[in-house]
């Protein structure tokens, strides 16, 4: 351990607990789902007492959400990170799209494990349990909002309505790739039927940035 973070242990004693349990309910939400991960099972799979999730989170509720908020943060930044960095390096719409798509794809395939992040988040979208506008608020409308000014910003004469029907039209293609990556690892052998995905991203950038131009063209 370095010296800060010994120092940070010592500051925080309970950090490492409220680590263990983040990773641990992280991993269980994502294989099973919110009502099926009990509270026993997630503080024994972290070496934990019974009572660590009400003394460090108030309950299982305010664990899962606080296991989306630390995972859609990171993905958030990821996500905004990228985008940023393609414009520094070339501004092109091209680049923007493809640098998106890979930032966007990578933390959805399992590295090494049963699960993968992408597990997680499929089933909130099945049994709901986040707060109303939450994942909407703090995850898609800030990656979207920045994806859109990218979008803007390098393709001359695209207004703001037609940016913003793009940007969704190059998620719900991403969405559609992840969903892919999922079901070849639940179903091996599927992915040897189906294009390789670094040739399925290419042609969604293509794709996605002839539309983004022709809709341009439409707006002048």
């Amino acid at each position: 351990m370095s010296a800060a973070q010994h120092s940070h242990s010592q500051a925080d004693p309970g950090a490492d607990t409220r680590k263990r349990l983040l990773d641990t309910a992280e991993m269980l939400f994502a294989e099973r789902g919110f009502a099926a991960a009990s509270v026993r099972e997630i503080t024994a799979a972290a070496g934990c007492n019974l009572a660590a999730v009400n003394y460090h989170f108030g309950g299982k509720r305010n664990l899962y959400l606080q296991v989306f908020r630390r995972r859609l943060t990171m993905l958030r930044e990821q996500r905004i990170a990228s985008i940023h960095t393609a414009r520094e390096q070339a501004d092109s719409l091209e680049v923007v799209l493809a640098a998106f798509a890979d930032a966007f794809l990578k933390p959805l395939v399992p590295r090494r494990r049963s699960w993968s992040v992408l597990d997680l988040l499929l089933r909130e979208m099945l049994d709901p349990q986040l707060p109303g506008e939450m994942y909407r608020s703090e995850f898609v409308e800030p990656v979207r909002g920045v994806l859109v000014s990218a979008m803007m910003s390098t393709t001359p004469g695209l207004d703001i309505r037609s940016a913003r029907v793009c940007a969704l039209s190059v998620i719900g293609q991403l969405v559609q790739v992840a969903q892919r990556l999922r079901r070849a690892r639940l179903e091996p052998g599927v992915e040897s039927t189906l294009p390789p995905l670094k040739e399925t991203v290419a042609q969604i950038v293509r794709f996605s940035a002839a539309g983004v131009r022709a809709c341009a063209r439409e707006a002048r």
